[in-house]
């Protein structure tokens, strides 16, 4: 998952038929295994700067009902911390709305950031600066107006 985050979405699609695969399924391992294999040189670098002021920035983002067999939403993330490392992965719940979605989606980064800033103190560099968090239900819930109209 974090190793290619390229593949880590279909992946996870792909490993939820596990049990009972259908053609769909393995024409679409097929060509997730033509994809590895063109791009078997790809690699991922790591560049940054722990002294900057900016340690972490993530993103986070959600689609609402997109698994048509349970209504789950998939949620992702992005933390960037001298490179990108992402995640995504079907809500465990679901959600009555795509604002709903999204703040879950923020929870779920909220706790990676708290992860990685604790490991990080726990390796003795303090953290000074709060992280940011760039996620759409953060708007929205800073404007109490739009609350009504939100789906």
């Amino acid at each position: 998952m974090m190793t290619r985050p390229d593949l880590a979405h279909s992946v996870a699609y792909l490993a939820r038929f596990n049990s009972n695969p259908g053609q769909e399924h393995w024409k679409a391992l097929k060509h997730l295994f033509r994809y590895v294999k063109g791009t078997v040189d790809h690699k991922l670098t790591y560049k940054g700067n722990l002294a900057s002021d900016e340690l972490f920035l993530t993103y986070t983002d959600a689609s609402h009902g997109d698994c048509v067999d349970t209504g789950r939403s998939t949620a992702g993330y992005v933390t960037m911390m001298g490179g990108a490392v992402g995640y995504s992965k079907l809500q465990t719940i679901v959600a009555l709305s795509t604002t709903e979605a999204e703040f879950m989606a923020a929870v779920e980064a909220g706790k990676e950031i708290a992860w990685r800033r604790n490991i990080l103190s726990e390796f003795g560099y303090v953290v000074q600066h709060a992280s940011t968090l760039n996620q759409s239900a953060i708007t929205v819930s800073k404007n109490p107006d739009h609350h009504g109209c939100m789906k």
